[in-house]
């Protein structure tokens, strides 16, 4: 049964970049057909889908989010990583990674909370 864990800090100052890591364990980043979503929940609101990054290696990025967001991984060590620039207040949210096939999210972390204050 595959696990995903989402670390990094949980306070970040506005306009500098906030960087996330989801380590994998139970199954291989490159498995087919795989994909490993980054997805946001900012206080009192819904979900937010910011982008994946595909078993192949290929990423997709929100429109919204797109000149700010990066999302890559490291197969050596079973991570995908989020990087997100230049923030601000409203990116405050928890954070989750999450795989699934084409279009779904069958599974997620426990998510982490990510504050961007001064």
């Amino acid at each position: 049964q595959v696990q995903l864990q989402e670390s990094g800090p949980g306070l970040v100052k506005p306009s500098q970049t906030l960087s996330l890591t989801c380590t994998v364990s139970g199954g291989s980043i490159t498995t087919n057909y795989y994909y490993y979503s980054w997805i946001r929940q900012p206080p009192g609101k819904g979900l937010e889908w910011i982008g994946y990054i595909a078993y192949s290696g290929s990423t997709y990025y929100s429109p919204s989010l797109k000149s700010r967001t990066s999302i890559s991984r490291d197969t050596s060590n079973n991570q995908v990583s989020l990087q997100l620039s230049s923030v601000t207040p409203e990116d405050t949210a928890v954070y989750y990674c999450a795989r699934g096939e084409a279009g779904t999210f069958g599974s997620w972390g426990q998510g982490t909370q990510v504050t961007v204050s001064s």
